[in-house]
């Protein structure tokens, strides 16, 4: 039977991990098998310019803390896993999409994203969303060509009233 240490140890891991599934808006399940150590390490630094974790932890761990979570990823947890946890939704999915299309090795298995299971059709779509400065730059350009239009109409009306014209 195991120690009361290592009962301790786990069920602290296990609080812990439900902790970061908690405080998370997006969780993915990656199969990292095939990864060597410098290119796990290179991820786990990307993911940090965007305010996300990746561990690994024992399945067993993740099922208990997903029980707690009530959720259900049974059919995703063979073998090794790595777990990434975020804050925000759409930084860590482009990462981590755009180092699997790199590095074929790392495969995305299932996502938990915003309280709501999805697979990897929808995490690929999250990931072809445009970052936030794109979208505001697209947003002002929207906007810009309603205001040169109404400008060009505005000097069009003007230039009339100044010929005279009152039609």
């Amino acid at each position: 039977m195991a120690s009361k240490r290592i009962l301790e140890q786990k069920e602290n891991t296990v609080k812990e991990i439900t902790d970061k599934i908690s405080n998370s808006k997006t969780f993915l399940l990656l199969n990292y098998q095939g990864l060597t150590v410098s290119e796990m390490a290179e991820l786990r630094s990307s993911l940090r310019e965007v305010n996300s974790d990746i561990k690994v932890y024992k399945n067993t761990l993740m099922n208990l803390a997903l029980k707690n979570k009530n959720i259900e990823l049974n059919d995703y947890m063979s073998g090794p896993n790595a777990y990434l946890f975020s804050e925000s939704i759409i930084e860590p999915i482009k990462v981590v999409s755009k180092f699997a299309k790199e590095h074929p090795a790392l495969e995305v298995r299932v996502g938990y994203i915003d309280n709501e299971m999805v697979d990897t059709k929808v995490i690929s779509q999250y990931a072809t969303i445009p970052s936030m400065e794109g979208l505001l730059t697209m947003f002002a350009g929207g906007l810009i060509e309603h205001v040169r239009n109404l400008s060009i109409g505005l000097n069009l009306y003007a230039e009339k009233l100044e010929k005279g014209g009152n039609n």
